[in-house]
């Protein structure tokens, strides 16, 4: 914590947030992702977790961001996030250089997130994402059985895939006003903005987005692909409607891992 102090001590206010409101920008974002995934009676309940669940590290919080955290390599991650995103030197030759991390139902991101310029990047929603297999239902207010304790189920190899593809369908939905649009889009994205992470499959991330374009609810479209082994009924039987139309963690031992 002295360390990062004393890395930024001369720079001056950052003004990036101001006239933001974080509530306001996030539900914006987030909302389209949660009315693909939820059912109705549980969408509300949803939003309210995700809506508040974003911090942007700024240098009015980065100490007390510090000193919550959770574990020595998440406080590390999360200093050279801060620095990053303010254009400081970083901690050390192997520091990450990353610009989101999630870690329960908290989503820390970057400054760097008014700074980025790839049509399909929003690294806002790709933590947003995470948080799906991150928090309990109970934690949201929902009904939870055995089979049923976390908001999605997403295999535990497919989490980066999922936030990845979740991360550039939803730019496309922004940007697109039509299934042509979308396609044009899924193309650009496929030519030139697929993310560079030895966590994911580029072939499936890829494939994942162009079926959500194509799709009436890619949302789920890409949950399905991203169900864990046991939930394979529920992808061969969406597999099977598609070619018949033609067309942590709360309880979890460990630091989570930086998403970008």
């Amino acid at each position: 914590m002295q360390e990062v102090q004393r890395r930024t001590a001369a720079l001056g206010a950052d003004e990036r947030l101001r006239g933001v409101d974080i509530v306001s920008l996030t539900r914006r974002k987030v909302e389209p992702m949660v009315r693909g995934l939820f059912p109705r009676a549980e969408q509300d309940a949803v939003l309210a977790v995700l809506e508040r669940s974003v911090v942007f590290v700024t240098p009015a919080n980065i100490v007390q961001v510090l000193l919550k955290s959770s574990w020595l390599n998440t406080a590390w991650d999360l200093a050279n996030l801060y620095l990053l995103g303010v254009g400081a030197e970083l901690l050390g030759g192997d520091a990450p250089r990353i610009l989101g991390l999630s870690e329960h139902t908290t989503c820390y991101v970057s400054l760097s997130y008014f700074d980025e310029e790839s049509p399909f990047a929003d690294f806002l929603v790709h933590e947003a994402a995470h948080v799906f297999h991150n928090c309990k239902r109970r934690t949201a207010g929902l009904p939870e059985t055995r089979r049923r304790k976390w908001l999605l189920d997403i295999d535990y190899r497919k989490r980066e895939t999922f936030a990845y593809a979740c991360e550039a369908y939803s730019r496309i939905l922004e940007t697109g006003g039509s299934r042509q649009a979308r396609m044009a889009l899924a193309d650009d994205y496929v030519a030139s903005a697929a993310p560079c992470d030895e966590r994911v499959s580029l072939s499936e991330v890829v494939e994942f987005v162009r079926e959500a374009a194509a799709a009436r609810n890619g949302w789920k479209r890409i949950l399905a692909r991203c169900a864990p082994p046991t939930s394979a009924g529920t992808r061969a039987s969406v597999t099977a409607a598609t070619a018949a139309r033609r067309h942590g963690p709360e309880d979890l031992g460990g630091p989570p891992s930086p998403t970008r």
